[in-house]
Order: structure tokens, then C-alpha cells, then sequence
């Protein structure tokens, strides 16, 4: 789609109906303008509504939010209490103690004879 449009003295232009239609453009909506090789870009910009983003505490219902903040009590103790698990370096320190904890589970394990 090609169109002309005309600068007005205060700067003004008026984007053609079939434009801002396409565009997805209405009244009172952001543009961004950037100079780009020699052409003026004009990109909506998209505006968020502050009040339509709810907040953590509109979130959840006061009983949802007791459920959680118990179970982040009973985490902060936990740590505290120092039930956590190691620490590793890198992944292959990871790795190495799966493979250790699954030699140690498979060890103790019995064959069961098949009837």
C-alpha cells in the first residue's frame, strides 16, 4: 500500500483511513517514530494499562494466600534447619552424585523370582 500525505505547518500528518485501518490504529493511540536509511518509520506502540495488570495481593483469594505463605514459612524453616540439598559446582558434579545414589539404591535392591 503506497499513499501521500502532506506535512502541516505545526509538523502534523495525517495517516489515510485505509492505513491506520490496516494498522490497527484508533484515536489516542502511541507511534514511534525512527529514522532508518533515509526513511521516516512510524510503529504503533503499544501502550499497558497499569489498573488491567493485576498485583500479587489482587491475585490470589485471602485463603489461597494463607496456603502460600504457610508453605513459605515451612520452606524458611526448612533452611534454616539446614535441610537442603548440596550444592554443586558444575553439572558433572551433579551427574557423578545421581549416578552414586542410583548405584547405592540399585545395590539394596532384591531380584524377585517370577511365578
Amino acid at each position: 500500500m503506497n499513499t501521500t500525505g502532506r506535512i502541516q505547518s505545526r509538523g502534523q500528518v495525517t495517516i489515510p483511513t485505509a492505513v491506520r485501518r490496516r494498522a490497527g490504529l484508533a484515536k489516542g493511540d502511541l507511534v514511534n517514530f525512527t529514522f532508518l536509511r533515509g526513511k521516516i518509520v512510524m510503529t504503533p506502540k503499544l501502550a499497558l494499562d497499569d489498573t488491567a495488570v493485576p498485583t500479587s495481593d489482587d491475585e490470589y483469594t485471602p485463603a489461597q494466600r494463607r496456603v502460600i505463605d504457610a508453605r513459605l514459612a515451612k520452606a524458611d524453616a526448612d533452611i534454616k534447619a539446614g535441610r537442603v540439598s548440596k550444592a554443586f559446582s558444575d553439572h558433572g558434579e551433579f551427574i557423578a552424585a545421581l549416578d552414586r545414589e542410583a548405584a547405592r539404591l540399585s545395590a539394596g535392591k532384591t531380584k524377585r523370582r517370577a511365578k
